[in-house]
């Protein structure tokens, strides 16, 4: 079987970190690589799931701030303000 070179530029500190896990757990970094290239051929799919990170402000317990907020302000607990723009310089 005739071999092919892949190159793929990774950050320099990423790179140190997964060549030291690969030697960790028996691996050198080409082998790893050939692992998952196989898997995604085998699966037909990248072989883990690859979503979006949520947005922090989105969390459960900020959404349950904000309603807590508005909550007191439609109570008059609290002052409403306008919006103030600064001019990033």
């Amino acid at each position: 079987m005739a071999l092919a070179t892949l190159t793929a530029r990774v950050d320099e500190k990423d790179k140190a970190s997964f060549d030291a896990f690969c030697s960790n757990v028996g691996l050198n970094t080409s082998t790893a690589i050939n692992l998952f290239v196989k898997a995604v051929l085998r699966e037909n799919r990248i072989p883990f799931e690859i979503t979006q990170a949520a947005d922090p402000f989105f969390s459960e317990a900020n959404m349950a701030y904000v309603k807590k907020s508005v909550q007191e302000l439609k109570t008059g607990k609290g002052v409403a303000h306008e919006l103030i723009e600064v001019d990033n310089e």
